[in-house]
């Protein structure tokens, strides 16, 4: 047994029952940089930190309570968090688990929870799920200074600690924690920690490639997002609306030990909107494309924010996909999510650009939106078939807490999910928003068969073999023939 460390960080998940029979090959592991960030930045403050990843080493809550033994932490702290913004919440239901197995067989062990959805719900998370402290907001300081305080055995201080929930402070609300003004503070991720020849990509983003999906890497170059939409929580993490950027260079210095250290070139980029700041982007393109490497890379940007020059760009650098919230094929529903100004010739000539400069397209598309009836949703349908992008998602609409439609769903008394992985899209368990016009399970049962109506057209597979071969084509004919079970539908899986 090794020196005690000052802190522990679990990063559970629930990856099979949020996915259902699709977490095999569908979805990505991704590595959890939130852990590797809070690492190397509290590791330069000198503490010690020590990181179990249980989705990618695959072990589960009473291996991993025993595995935490050996660095006898002076604190423990779950880090829910996913490769979306709703994964927090999907994996809350598996957290639970993790924390009643460590509770169970460390039960003096201090512990915390910190990720989006705790600090959208910490109050109730620290009175429902048997931590000792939440964290609110993106951390850094209160984490830090809680380890001071512990270091000091100072432990009555922790109760003033802006950011940190205390049960011995009766779940009063604590100040909030300041943001990191500068985010070139942070050093580049501890990816020592975590077991990085474990993680794999989206299967889309290695359409041509599919056994090609591992190594796999993420960065950030910004924090936050300027927009508001109603169905994002993304405020709750960054204290509201906003951006933040890391420098170009610093960017390039995380990118670097990426590639060079551990041979990624399938990367994401984590920005809630990488494609908002042209100048920003370009610098970053540029150093890239300067440096000579054959990258594989997808970010997120908005059918209003690029144009046939920064798409050019984008491609010689290794933007090879970017992903696009269309939301809906209805204008006036649009509107009603803050989405104006994505009129259908706007979408229609971004997509057809973005194409032209060689990039494939992950089209977003929501159902259930507040005003969605059956003919909206079907207008979505239309343009998404339209449209032709190399790979579509369609989400149900769920009030996300931290969300305003999940403030308004409380004050309506909607039903909601019965557990919190009834959030994901994809769970047994999932409950969408029902909306003026149609319930959840209307909802619910239209984006299933909108899924494999797209994705089984053979218009969409014909683009696909051409483009990606008949692998791909074959691959995306197997993703389609699998039925999720529903337990609102009532359908068994197949």
């Amino acid at each position: 047994m090794g020196r005690p460390v000052d802190l522990l960080i679990i990063k559970p998940g629930d990856k099979k029952k949020v996915y259902g029979g699709l977490s095999a090959s569908m979805s990505a592991i991704e590595p959890p940089i939130w852990t590797a960030l809070m690492a190397a930045y509290l590791s330069e403050k000198g503490r010690s930190v020590r990181i179990i990843d249980v989705e990618a080493e695959d072990i589960g809550p009473d291996e991993a309570a025993r595995r935490s033994m050996e660095f006898e932490p002076s604190i423990i702290g779950f880090f829910v968090t996913g490769s979306n913004l709703s994964a927090s919440t999907w994996h809350m239901t598996g957290a639970r688990e993790y924390i009643a197995a460590f509770r169970k067989l460390r039960p003096k062990a201090r512990t915390f929870l910190w990720g989006l959805h705790p600090s959208a719900l910490p109050e109730r998370t620290l009175r429902e799920e048997g931590t000792e402290f939440v964290v609110e907001g993106e951390g850094f300081l209160t984490i830090s200074s809680m380890l001071d305080a512990l270091a000091g055995d100072r432990a009555a201080r922790l109760e003033g600690i802006p950011g940190l929930w205390s049960r011995d402070g009766g779940a009063a609300r604590p100040a909030k924690a300041p943001l990191l003004k500068d985010l070139d503070v942070l050093p580049s991720p501890s990816w020592d920690l975590l077991p990085m020849d474990r993680y794999r990509s989206h299967n889309w983003q290695c359409f041509g490639g599919l056994s090609k999906r591992q190594p796999y890497g993420v960065i950030y170059s910004s924090f936050g997002c300027p927009f508001n939409c109603s169905f994002c929580n993304l405020k709750v993490l960054f204290g509201g609306p906003g951006v933040r950027y890391r420098s170009p260079a610093r960017v390039l210095e995380d990118l670097d030990v990426l590639v060079k250290d551990y041979g990624v070139r399938n990367i994401k980029v984590l920005d809630e909107c990488f494609v908002l700041d042209k100048k920003h982007v370009t610098e970053i393109c540029d150093l890239i494309i300067a440096r000579g490497y054959d990258l594989n890379i997808w970010a997120y940007a908005r059918i209003d924010t690029v144009d046939a020059q920064l798409l050019a760009k984008l491609k010689r650098a290794g933007f090879h996909w970017l992903c696009y919230g269309i939301e809906s094929g209805s204008k006036n529903i649009l509107q009603g999510v803050s989405k104006r100004g994505f009129d259908r010739k706007r979408i229609e000539d971004t997509i057809r650009m973005t194409k032209e400069a060689g990039i494939s397209i992950i089209a977003n598309f929501m159902f259930g939106l507040p005003d969605d009836d059956l003919d909206t949703m079907k207008d979505t349908l239309e343009l998404a078939k339209e449209l032709n992008c190399e790979y579509t998602n369609f989400y149900a609409t769920m009030a996300y807490p931290g969300s305003d439609i999940y403030e308004q769903a409380l004050k309506d008394k909607v039903r909601l999910p019965r557990i919190w992985r009834g959030y994901s899209a994809y769970s047994e368990e999932s409950l969408p928003l029902p909306t003026l016009h149609l319930k959840a399970e209307q909802v619910l049962e239209f984006r299933d068969k909108a899924f494999v109506e797209f994705h089984s057209n053979p218009a969409y597979l014909a683009m696909i073999e051409k483009k990606f071969g008949r692998e791909t084509a074959d691959y995306m004919r197997g993703v389609v023939k699998h039925v999720l079970k529903r337990e609102i539908l009532a359908q068994p899986e197949q």
